[in-house]
């Protein structure tokens, strides 16, 4: 069975009462179930597989055909053996890659590590040996005394009952929201807490703005290498994705044009999704000229631009945000903290053009009702007391030393950086497909491929890194291990 942890898996074993064609399908069985192994995905050849394994041939083709049997996979005449789709895959693949007024439809490509795969491979057991694909600070680095002595103030006298036996406010805790106003000045923003809207991480303030703004079959603007979780959350509502080539000042603002001026004007975009700060994976930032260039667009073209700031703490403040160029006229800004606290408190918020504010509240309450306020009141308390700025500033000191270690890591082991490294993430070349790597490595270690972070496949070289959790030399070897193979 596959160690969800993706710690080494040990070899089949010779003495036991299963067999081996038993135990090689159940690792293969197990996978695609946790779908760490996506719809359209290629198994390796009997050849490879034999190999890796260390079996006969007619062993791997005895588990193939388990799993053919099993309806989990299909065989391809001279192609081999592949992940079985569902219905419902192919359906989402359509959506996905559906043209707009007209355009060419895109066919859907399969990847071995698709978008979930690497959501569920954050869900490690504690102890789990970080992995280089993810995309969340190790457990060692975060405060927890900070959080917990936070809750116990929260939760003391009264208080518990006041917040805990109701419903709290639709828009989330004031007191939240004050702090938050307070700290968004960091960045230049001015919004009152009457226009911020707690929510259940910076994901679901993507998804209530997206609910709130658009319609199954609208158009989307999304930058290009971007987040593979957004095309696949925006996909799965149906939405038409358009990707504007990301460069390292910004959107290239000609195709963005041109993306909006070839739809008919009932059909055009009204949303950009965008990380102007450390976008992921490149890490690169907008650039003051390109932030007004964008703004003029968003204007012209009746544009909303949803600014999401996931990784504000890692950023130093003095970087442009649209949201305080346009003081929040056209800018929907979202972030959240799981990045820099801990990953499971999932606190968010979306500061909004007070226009919108009720359209976002009427949406959070159909979708969750409320939000947490225990959790809320503890985070507050971390940022009016000055806990969340000095635990920032420890985690930034030791993003600077992992993010030097790993970058001469990965050029001692032949990587070049197709982006100057910055932030949590790293953009590095290997000189081999990525996907295909993905597959050769996924018995130990989980990548990220570079495919995942564009909204139409494209075979890539590139991969994404998480500095703090590629540090393990053990990684660096295994990857030259694996690009032999590839």
């Amino acid at each position: 069975m596959l160690d969800t942890s993706f710690s080494s898996l040990a070899p089949l074993a010779r003495e036991t009462d299963t067999t081996l064609t038993d135990q090689l399908a159940g690792r293969f069985a197990e996978r695609i179930r946790q779908r760490l192994l996506a719809p359209g995905a290629r198994l390796p050849s009997v050849r490879e597989c034999a190999k890796r394994h260390q079996v006969s041939p007619h062993t791997v083709v005895a588990a193939y055909d388990q799993l053919l049997a099993l309806g989990l996979v299909e065989a391809r005449r001279q192609r081999g053996f592949f992940v079985r789709e569902s219905g419902s895959d192919r359906a989402a693949a359509r959506a996905a890659h559906g043209g707009v007024g007209g355009a060419e439809r895109v066919p859907a490509h399969p990847l071995p590590i698709s978008a979930t795969s690497l959501i569920r491979g954050m869900f490690q057991p504690p102890g789990g040996r970080p992995m280089p694909g993810l995309g969340t600070l190790p457990a060692d680095w975060l405060d927890l005394p900070l959080l917990a002595g936070a809750l116990r103030k929260a939760t003391s006298g009264a208080q518990l009952g006041a917040v805990s036996l109701q419903y709290g406010e639709p828009a989330g805790e004031l007191r939240l929201r004050q702090a938050l106003s307070a700290k968004l000045t960091d960045f230049g923003v001015s919004a009152s807490p009457q226009q911020i809207i707690t929510t259940i991480g910076a994901t679901q303030a993507l998804d209530i703005v997206t609910r709130t703004l658009l319609r199954a079959g609208d158009s989307v603007l999304v930058d290009e290498p971007g987040w593979s979780i957004e095309y696949a959350r925006l996909a799965a509502l149906g939405m038409h994705v358009l990707p504007v080539p990301r460069g390292e000042d910004g959107p290239d603002l000609a195709v963005m044009q041109r993306l909006i001026e070839a739809q008919k004007p009932a059909q055009r975009p009204r949303l950009y999704v965008t990380v102007s700060v450390l976008s992921n994976p490149t890490g690169a930032s907008l650039s003051l000229q390109s932030a007004h260039r964008v703004l003029q667009l968003a204007q012209a073209h009746g544009l909303h631009i949803v600014e999401d700031d996931t990784y504000a703490h890692l950023a130093p403040t003095h970087l442009p945000r649209m949201a305080a160029l346009d003081a929040l006229e056209r800018t929907i800004y979202i972030s959240g903290f799981s990045k820099i606290l801990v990953p499971n408190w999932r606190v968010g918020f979306v500061a909004a053009p007070a226009a919108l504010v009720d359209r976002l509240v009427d949406t959070k309450l159909l979708t969750t009702l409320t939000t947490p306020g225990l959790t809320e009141i503890a985070l507050a308390l971390c940022l009016e007391q000055g806990l969340l700025r000095r635990h920032t500033e420890r985690v930034m000191l030791k993003l600077e030393a992992a993010r030097s270690r790993a970058v001469k890591l990965a050029e001692a082991h032949g990587c070049r950086f197709a982006s100057p490294p910055r932030g949590l993430f790293g953009w590095v070349d290997v000189g081999v497909d990525t996907e295909r790597l993905a597959q050769v490595m996924l018995d130990d270690w989980l990548i990220a491929p570079g495919a995942l972070f564009h909204a139409t496949h494209r075979p890539t070289t590139l991969m994404r890194i998480n500095f703090a959790t590629t540090q393990d030399a053990r990684f660096w070897r295994a990857l030259d291990r694996a690009r032999a193979q590839v």
